[in-house]
């Protein structure tokens, strides 16, 4: 075991919510409104990554809560012709503090890859915000046993350039990318594996220190059902939630969750 629970417990815990493409701006400000109460006392960081339209409203609806907002994507450059695109600027005058970078839905569907998720990271590191950086293994991948082979591979290159100083604001979130809204969940032994893997990929790279204070999170199919199994493992420090985000009762049951056994 490369960290103890000892350790687990100095990293901030993180539960963050990925609303992906749903929730226009007036179902954005009701479902927030209805989040607050439910997380007002809660024992983690609180963030909701939501699309570019409802950043705004969620700037302003989450005013002097503990709930922070963050995007779910940015582009490297400062501006340009970069049509539909937004940048590091615009987002950080917003107020966002987060913003979610090469998840598996961007790499599938949309040309990311490890060299622009680099690129993004940078420039929001450059910008003074907090980059959630995806890391995950395909299905096909899992199936050939070589899970770590994937992941070392875009450690490294996710966070190439990337200084221990700055590693201080960088948050990893695993996602299996075949349990990404497909109803299957890793095991928590599964989950705890590769996440492990990851902090020892961190410490080659960085040292023991920065990697045992780096917060990792586990993203797939986390729900308020699995939660506090998943949460329980010594390596897994939050979640980045899909789905379950999207309904108050749930995200507030998976922040729940992190709280101690006696809380």
């Amino acid at each position: 075991m490369l960290l103890d629970a000892l350790t687990k417990g100095m990293r901030k815990t993180i539960i963050a919510g990925n609303w992906k493409m749903n929730k226009t701006p007036s179902e954005a400000t009701s479902l927030i409104e209805e989040i607050k109460p439910l997380v007002a006392d809660a024992n983690c960081e609180v963030i909701i990554c939501v699309p570019y339209v409802d950043l705004g409203i969620a700037i302003e609806a989450t005013r002097d809560t503990n709930i922070k907002v963050g995007a779910q994507n940015c582009h490297w450059a400062e501006s340009g012709a970069f049509t539909g695109e937004i940048s590091t600027g615009m987002l950080k005058e917003l107020g966002v503090e987060y913003v979610v970078i090469g998840h598996s839905e961007r790499r599938q569907y949309f040309g990311e890859t490890d060299e622009t998720v680099n690129k993004r990271v940078k420039a929001a590191l450059a910008a003074g915000l907090k980059p959630i950086v995806c890391v995950g293994e395909l299905l096909w991948e899992r199936e050939c046993n070589i899970t770590n082979e994937v992941i070392a591979r875009q450690i490294k290159l996710d966070l190439w350039d990337v200084t221990p100083e700055e590693m201080a604001n960088v948050v990893i979130a695993y996602e299996p990318v075949w349990a990404i809204g497909t109803g299957k969940t890793a095991t928590a032994e599964q989950a705890e594996e590769v996440c492990e893997f990851i902090r020892a990929c961190l410490k080659g790279l960085y040292g023991l220190e920065i990697a045992a204070s780096v917060t990792i999170q586990y993203g797939g199919s986390m729900n308020d059902k699995n939660a506090a199994e998943l949460l329980a493992k010594t390596n897994v420090d939050g979640g980045l939630i899909g789905g379950a985000s999207l309904v108050a009762e749930k995200f507030a049951a998976i922040v729940d969750a992190t709280k101690p056994a006696e809380y």
